[in-house]
């Protein structure tokens, strides 16, 4: 239900990002606590570096994350990413996000200005709706209100963003608005079919976990981290696996539904698409900026 009273902003143009350094991810996870088997082939496929001593006070130093998406305020996997996320100790979750669906607006910002509402989520988590589209929920966050946030992390997406239908996701669309105001991002995509986003929940904060000391110290690298985690009508979930975005892939593959069936793969994935496809959850370091410049759309146009 939304309350409150429309906030105009002003909001500049996208300033250009800086060339960043892909620098390699580590994770770790339980996959049991994913509904996946741990069996040898598995462990075989999973890649993962090796991790670093984390101190307990690493481990619940205080921690800001701006969470936002492109279904918009009232999706349900914006819920379900929030209410984990709020889980964690030591972290303060700040929601913005578009207020209305905008799947597949890519990084398309606004010139003009924009209405921020006071909103609840499904749960009742306090949140902002911004009246345009995911690129602009962040920038108003950062740029107008001020928000510093230590990590973003936007989703969960309904629907996967894997390979060359990077560039139309709004999810990423979001996350790389943050990485281009110096803040690192994860882009987290449910697959298709019956969602199951609390599959992708322990992968979300395993990550946030193996990557917590370095993020608050200000040393985790700058750039967008694409996960996506299959929903699984049949068979489990295996990985997660640490794979190159296949930029340029076969469209209709990569949006397929998955076949989680599939026997692990005796060596390991390359890309993501083929590697999600066969019920694998993925992770890539994908460009920071779109292949063409993202479009700038005037308000109310």
């Amino acid at each position: 239900m939304i309350g409150g009273v429309n906030r105009p902003h002003a909001l500049p143009r996208r300033t250009p990002t800086a060339t960043l350094a892909a620098l390699a991810v580590s994770f770790s996870l339980v996959l049991a606590a994913c509904g996946g088997g741990g069996s040898s082939d598995d462990a075989a496929t999973t890649t993962s570096a090796p991790k670093t001593s984390t101190t307990a006070a690493d481990s619940t130093a205080p921690l800001t994350i701006l969470v936002s998406n492109d279904d918009g305020y009232k999706a349900e996997g914006i819920d379900v990413l929030t209410s984990a996320l709020v889980g964690m100790a030591g972290t303060e979750v700040i929601v913005y996000a578009p207020l209305e669906q905008q799947s597949g607006t890519g990084g398309k910002t606004t010139e003009g200005e924009l209405a921020v509402t006071d909103v609840n989520l499904l749960s009742g988590h306090p949140a902002k709706a911004v009246d345009g589209f995911p690129a602009d929920s962040v920038q108003v966050a950062m740029d107008e209100d001020g928000v510093k946030p230590d990590l973003v992390v936007t989703g969960i997406n309904e629907g996967q963003n894997l390979g060359p239908v990077v560039d139309l996701s709004g999810t990423v669309g979001a996350a790389r608005a943050a990485v281009a105001r110096g803040v690192p991002a994860l882009a987290v995509s449910q697959g298709s079919g019956p969602l199951d986003y609390a599959s992708a929940v322990p992968l979300v904060l395993g990550w946030i976990r193996d990557h917590r000391a370095d993020i608050v110290a200000g040393k985790a690298a700058v750039n967008v981290t694409n996960m996506n985690v299959p929903s699984c009508k049949t068979g489990s979930l295996k990985g997660p696996v640490l794979v190159k975005a296949d930029l340029g892939g076969d469209v209709t593959k990569s949006l397929a539904e998955q076949d989680c069936s599939a026997e692990p793969s005796p060596t390991k994935p390359a890309y993501d698409v083929p590697a999600f496809m066969d019920g694998y959850a993925t992770i890539s370091v994908i460009p920071s900026e779109p292949a063409t410049p993202a479009e700038v759309v005037p308000a109310g146009a």
